[in-house]
């Protein structure tokens, strides 16, 4: 140098570029309860390591301590975006480890809440990644139909949010003519509605760009990482446990597998978009052919809670009520261990069960699609603007209560 004075080092000049930020948990586009430890030199992202203890939920423990229907109203608190999937799926697990098969009607009012808890998460994540985006519209469109589902829950279950409709053998109630009225009406409106949506971001040039060719996830790097749902179809993974394993009454359906292969947020995007109209073929083929019956196992099996009007008119009710909810001669389980999965609108979710006969698991384990989908966001985010975080964890759908442990 003309000066005579030493020039730097390049790699303290790099060091001086490079910051570390974090990046919530009060940032709005994390709910309050997620935070991301970037490593950034400039705008572009070197690093971004999720930390999940924000939340300090601890529900598997609790799960160890509430017996099999007492904690459906916490599976109601982990994804609370969809809480009927979650329902469905603990129940399902616990009937698999009790080795119950629950009726036929029961399966099938099961199945059209699945749908509609999907219908539902769907609607919030493409809505809120369109509003971290700058698509406000958008998201007031999805969620105008949210609170058309939040109706069909609060006349189904008499709760819009935390449901806990289920319970080991069958349903709190069945299914209404108002309910089933309700939901027919919600099909017939929903397609104009998903229509305006599609218009309004399909070709939407701002956000077309900030999610095309954003954090993309190849097939193999899918299969790698334990991807499933709607990520892992969007990179080409065609697993859906409702064809490959069909639970509930899926079985009897016809609908379609949705995937794609560029594995970025647009296309996440898209594939959510068009499951919603598949579940709404699910949910029309369901609902022309409900069969008739009881929604809940005979209550000559003593881990059943029995109907409230047998429970208020005859002594066997009461009795049997008793002898579930405040002893422990309810739930004779088997000393056995059960994995059970569904899926879930993000993606697999199964429990893990231990039992050791009482009427509360040794054990439980959560397979949360949040979990596994965040552990990938590092992967994701490398090489990306510091802007691209909304779009690519809005595409993921981290929801921070399945997420913590």
């Amino acid at each position: 140098m003309a000066s005579g004075l030493l020039e730097p080092p390049a790699s303290a000049i790099d060091q001086e570029y490079r910051w570390t930020l974090n990046f919530g948990p009060q940032h709005p586009a994390t709910h309050t309860t997620l935070r991301i430890l970037l490593q950034i030199e400039g705008e572009r992202v070197l690093d971004a390591r999720p930390d999940i203890g924000y939340l300090h939920s601890g529900f598997e423990k609790i799960g160890e301590h509430l017996n099999y229907n007492q904690y459906v109203t916490v599976t109601d608190r982990m994804n609370y975006i969809s809480p009927l999937a979650n329902n469905i799926a603990w129940h399902s697990a616990v009937e698999n480890l009790l080795g119950i098969d629950v009726p036929l009607r029961c399966k099938y009012i099961r199945t059209i809440l699945a749908e509609l808890a999907r219908i539902s998460d769907h609607l919030l994540c493409n809505g809120a990644c369109a509003l971290d985006t700058g698509a406000f519209t958008a998201f007031l469109y999805a969620f105008n139909q949210r609170e058309e589902l939040y109706q069909i829950f609060e006349t189904l279950c008499g709760a819009r949010f935390t449901t806990s409709y289920t319970r080991v053998g069958g349903l709190m109630y069945d299914a209404t003519p108002k309910f089933i009225e309700q939901v027919r009406q919600f099909v017939k409106n929903f397609p104009k509605v998903h229509a305006d949506v599609c218009r309004l971001l399909n070709r939407n040039r701002i956000f077309v760009e900030r999610t095309k060719g954003i954090g993309v996830l190849t097939k193999a790097e899918a299969i790698s990482r334990c991807a499933t749902g709607p990520v892992a179809r969007a990179s080409g993974v065609t697993r859906d446990l409702r064809k490959d394993s069909p639970y509930l009454a899926y079985g009897d359906f016809d609908f379609n597998v949705i995937c794609s292969t560029d594995g970025d947020c647009f296309h996440r995007y898209l594939v959510r978009m068009d499951e919603m109209l598949e579940s709404l073929r699910i949910i029309e083929q369901a609902l022309e052919n409900l069969p008739p019956g009881p929604v809940n196992v005979p209550m000559a099996d003593r881990a059943i809670l029995p109907d409230k009007s047998r429970v208020y008119n005859t002594i066997e009710g009461l009795i049997t009520h008793f002898e579930v909810v405040m002893t422990n001669r309810g739930f004779q389980s088997p000393r056995d261990e059960c994995y059970t999965a569904i899926e879930a609108p993000n993606g697999e979710l199964g429990f893990y069960i231990v039992s050791d006969g009482s009427e509360t698991a040794y054990r439980a384990r959560c397979r949360p699609p949040s979990f596994i989908h965040f552990a990938m966001f590092s992967h994701l985010m490398k090489g990306h603007q510091v802007s691209d975080i909304v779009a690519v964890l809005g595409s993921l759908n981290v929801i921070a209560a399945e997420l913590d442990r």
